[in-house]
């Protein structure tokens, strides 16, 4: 059997090219990285008037940006319960709610960039591993329209069929919320529309350092150069490096592996996912899966 490694959502895109030439001396703000959370900070900040130098070690999108599985899922890695007991309710409906509203963000910012990446309003269905994962389905749908005022359906295994083409699951719950979209084409269009309004993109250009300026700001070295910026957005997440030690001990890189299948034959891909869901199960280090929108 032969097997392709390579990232399949890049195939489906051409990146846009860099800013070409030396690194400014100044800047307002510099971000470090050029992911979804980069290059959606540099948009916004150069629509704003701020001069804007994105500083990406790789190429545009070459990290987890475009290493993902496409799902723009509602809520957060804790459970709901989890989150009201360390954070206290108050703040846990914060956080639930700016989950709902970031994908209305995603969805505004692809109509008004008119990105084509395949966004898709298709809901996701976790599935129970155990009966005890299943049984706790009810209570955090209870919690969730009570706190949260947000909707989550309950499939019984009976009903599973209707959402996915296997019997090993004790039973799901449904998002309708959620959505799915093409990474790679989202980071592309991202980086698209922020040199759209001026922001620049400076590709290897790898942060070595960063120091506070003796007349105020930030010093950065790169290896494309230094620059002078009044303010840092440190954007790199799961590639935190010692160039800033705060925020690497608050982060922990986790790897995930996908494999693609060859095409299905339609009749199959119904059977395996009749609606398109966004699908993971409910283990601690879970499976995802989904169709691909070709």
């Amino acid at each position: 059997m032969n097997f392709n490694q390579s990232n399949y959502w890049l195939t489906t895109v051409s990146m846009p090219a860099g800013t070409p030439g030396d690194l400014p001396t100044r800047a307002d703000v510099a971000i470090v990285g050029a992911g979804f959370t980069a290059l959606s900070a540099a948009r916004t900040l150069a629509k704003r008037g701020a001069s804007v130098a994105v500083l990406e070690a790789n190429t545009i999108g070459w990290g987890a940006s475009s290493r993902n599985g496409g799902m723009v899922l509602t809520g957060m890695k804790l459970d709901v319960g989890t989150l009201a007991r360390r954070y206290g309710m108050e703040t846990a409906r914060r956080m639930y709610s700016a989950s709902l509203t970031s994908i209305d963000l995603v969805e505004q910012i692809i109509r008004e960039e008119n990105i084509d990446c395949d966004f898709s309003r298709c809901g996701h269905l976790e599935v129970a591993c155990k009966q005890s994962h299943f049984d706790s389905y009810a209570r955090t749908g209870e919690v969730i329209a009570k706190e949260f005022n947000h909707q989550l359906r309950i499939v019984p295994r009976k009903d599973l069929p209707a959402e996915i083409g296997s019997a090993i699951y004790f039973g799901g719950m449904v998002d309708e919320a959620s959505a799915g979209l093409n990474p790679a084409r989202y980071v592309a269009g991202l980086a698209q529309a922020a040199l759209r309004v001026g922001a620049n993109i400076y590709e290897s250009a790898r942060t070595l350092k960063i120091n506070r300026g003796p007349g105020g700001g930030f010093q950065i070295e790169t290896t494309r150069g230094n620059i002078l910026a009044r303010d840092v957005f440190i954007a790199t997440s799961g590639y935190t490096s010692g160039t800033t030690p705060a925020l690497q001990k608050k982060v922990i890189p986790i790897g995930s592996f996908i494999i693609t299948t060859e095409r299905l034959p339609d009749s199959l891909a119904r059977e395996l996912s009749p609606r398109k869901r966004m699908i993971y199960d409910s283990k601690h280090y879970l499976h995802y899966y989904r169709l691909t929108p070709d």
